[in-house]
């Protein structure tokens, strides 16, 4: 196969950063060919930068149905990745979708489904999985170093946003435009790699805040806390009110503590693990002696174009495993933050998998009771269109 041609959906800030390394070939046996938006000026700025030689259209669905690429990236609003997913699959296209990979579950099944039914290759942008660091932290859990899991924490506070971000665009912030906040907008890739490290809670009771320190109809403040099947704990934090913030991920189990912060992980190991030293130590006080060891990282590339990269390369193996995330894996965070919305709204409990009708139907209560004007159909939330 030669190169593979490439379109993209959603000629905006997302769109246009893809577009840059693939034009300035960082991406091998990739070639950047069209773009789709509705918003015909972005059409203009794209040839403008890229050259007349790349096609553009003013729908998904003729740059889909063109003929004129092998494959695209999805850089649109939320509620949009879904439908275009399954309307390239379903012309035979590989797909390569931004996060979040939809707004809710009920919708992201059917872009899984019509992946699976196509046999093409399907991957997601979490270019945080590729982070040296990140890695590691995958390979450290995995390992079985740290013993049986009791008790995760990840305080992510460092997403500050002004007013004035939510102000550039009518879709942001609002159920009807975004379909949610910080959740959905700027902690994706955290509750990916927070469930990737972990897996999926069984139970989540969430407490967010909407429009706490922004004119926002959205959460910017949440506060959650989950339990897995072997009865350990975690908690998640997130805001974009405050400031400096933090990024702070915690892990403890049986045989130790694991820190990362700042693109570095602390490990203080038990010599003994916890729950033997529990049942043999006989002096009362105490606890077990640890060593703190700070763990070597590594390098190598990362970011947007080595998942983009990770994505030819499955294309031309025709090896889904070669994919940095693959995209029905999407659906794994959505959960989560869905849950969490909807025990905010519920103000209680709520198990996994959640109840995806009950999570849709509140949604849309949200859009039709909506003040703002983002002039957005507020009665067809899976039909909604946009553009960066």
């Amino acid at each position: 196969m030669d190169e593979i041609r490439i379109g993209i959906v959603g000629a905006g800030s997302a769109g246009n950063n893809h577009a840059g390394y693939i034009s300035r070939g960082e991406v091998e046996d990739a070639e950047l060919c069209a773009f789709a938006d509705i918003n015909p000026q972005h059409l203009k700025d794209a040839q403008a930068r890229y050259g007349d030689h790349i096609k553009v259209y003013d729908s998904a669905d003729e740059l889909v149905a063109s003929g004129a690429v092998d494959a695209v990236i999805v850089a649109t609003p939320h509620y949009d990745h879904p439908p275009i997913g399954v309307k390239a699959f379903e012309k035979g296209l590989h797909v390569l979708l931004e996060k979040p990979v939809g707004v809710y579950t009920k919708q992201v099944k059917e872009v899984n489904e019509a992946a699976n039914a196509s046999g093409k290759i399907f991957g997601v942008m979490f270019n945080q999985r590729t982070r040296p660091t990140h890695i590691k932290m995958k390979d450290l859990l995995q390992s079985g170093e740290l013993g049986e899991l009791k008790r995760n924490c990840w305080l992510m506070t460092s997403w500050y946003r002004s007013q004035s971000y939510y102000n550039r665009g009518g879709w942001r912030a609002t159920w009807g435009g975004e379909g949610g906040g910080v959740l959905l907008n700027q902690c994706p890739h955290q509750l990916d790699l927070w469930q990737w490290f972990c897996g999926l809670p069984k139970k989540v009771r969430a407490f967010c805040a909407f429009g706490k320190y922004h004119d926002i109809e959205v959460e910017d403040d949440v506060t959650a806390y989950v339990e897995y099947e072997n009865g350990a704990t975690g908690m998640f934090v997130s805001s974009t009110g405050e400031a400096p913030g933090t990024n702070m991920f915690e892990v403890a189990g049986n045989m130790g503590r694991i820190e990362m912060s700042a693109g570095n992980i602390t490990f203080q190991r038990n010599r003994t693990g916890e729950r033997q030293f529990n049942a043999t130590h006989t002096s009362g006080m105490g606890k077990p002696e640890y060593w703190t060891c700070d763990v070597p990282v590594g390098g190598g590339e990362s970011g947007h174009k080595v998942v983009t990269q990770k994505w030819i390369e499955a294309i031309k193996s025709e090896d889904s495993s070669l994919l940095v995330a693959d995209g029905r894996e999407g659906i794994r965070s959505l959960e989560i933050s869905n849950a969490m919305l909807l025990s905010a709204w519920l103000d209680d409990w709520v198990e996994l998998p959640i109840d995806e009708d009950k999570f849709f139907g509140l949604l849309k209560e949200q859009i039709a009771k909506s003040s703002y004007d983002n002039n957005l159909d507020k009665d067809q939330v899976m039909d909604l269109k946009g553009s960066f």
